[in-house]
């Protein structure tokens, strides 16, 4: 969860410099490569009424129907690497935003109102909080969108779903039968040792019954998390987090499995 703040008038020039070169790399990025966003999941994680500022923000129990129009922002190196309200690490290279209320793990569109270009974004984090701001996009978002070197514009966004493939392999979207129903997991721990990590799950396994180790790639440094439990509901997956936040997992979250 992030607050956005104005920033001196000459910093803004030299940002407007630095962006062109961002953008210009990331599109090259983007277009030597096709970063495959994982697939949206109901999540409970981040659903809870915050407070930021003096307001009050009540995350929406579905997306369902949801259309919103105002300027949208972006986020970049200065957050990258950092933990978002889902759990997860921010990406600024990855197709990412933050909204104030929309659940997350839900994907959506975002139109620019002034060229009728648009891309398709994962809602992984709470945010932006500045006035008439709507979504805060990753930066290679922005750059897709050709809104990285201004930094705002006025944006239509439409909520689509969460995420799958259908049997061609094209995204589809959809509604969840329940937002309790998936495949979840616990984080528990996280190492750059391999060895360590395996001979955590080894314990894990032996005490608790399933674990195993998941290979992920933050900011060029290869890490291993180490996940415990295999829950078929949120509900279960929350509930056990809760009880080995009170133990020994005191950092533990829940993870949807792939």
């Amino acid at each position: 969860m992030r607050t956005l703040y104005e920033l001196p008038v000459m910093f803004l020039r030299c940002r407007g410099v630095i962006c062109c070169l961002v953008a210009l790399l990331l599109t090259a990025c983007v277009g030597r490569q096709r970063v495959k966003e994982p697939a949206g999941y109901p999540t409970k994680r981040g659903q809870q009424p915050y407070t930021v500022n003096g307001t009050r923000y009540e995350p929406l129990a579905s997306h369902i129907g949801f259309e919103q129009e105002g300027i949208a922002s972006s986020y970049g190196s200065d957050f990258h690497g950092r933990t978002t309200s889902s759990g997860e690490l921010f990406d600024m290279t990855a197709m990412t935003a933050a909204h104030k209320t929309l659940p997350l793990g839900v994907f959506v569109r975002v139109r620019d109102k002034r060229t009728g270009r648009d891309v398709v974004v994962r809602i992984n984090d709470r945010g932006p909080f500045v006035q008439e701001r709507i979504i805060d996009l990753s930066a290679a978002a922005a750059a897709r969108l050709g809104i990285l070197r201004d930094g705002l514009a006025p944006v239509k966004i439409t909520a689509l779903g969460y995420r799958s493939e259908d049997f061609r392999g094209s995204p589809t979207y959809r509604s969840p039968e329940s937002y309790d129903r998936g495949s979840f997991a616990l984080q528990v721990g996280a190492f750059v040792q391999k060895a360590n990590a395996e001979r955590f799950a080894v314990e894990l396994r032996r005490n608790y019954g399933t674990a195993d180790v998941q290979e992920a790639l933050v900011s060029g440094a290869k890490y291993y998390r180490v996940r415990l439990g295999k829950y078929s509901s949120l509900k279960a997956a929350q509930t056990s987090q809760d009880r080995y936040q009170r133990g020994r997992f005191p950092g533990c979250f829940v993870v949807a499995l792939d």
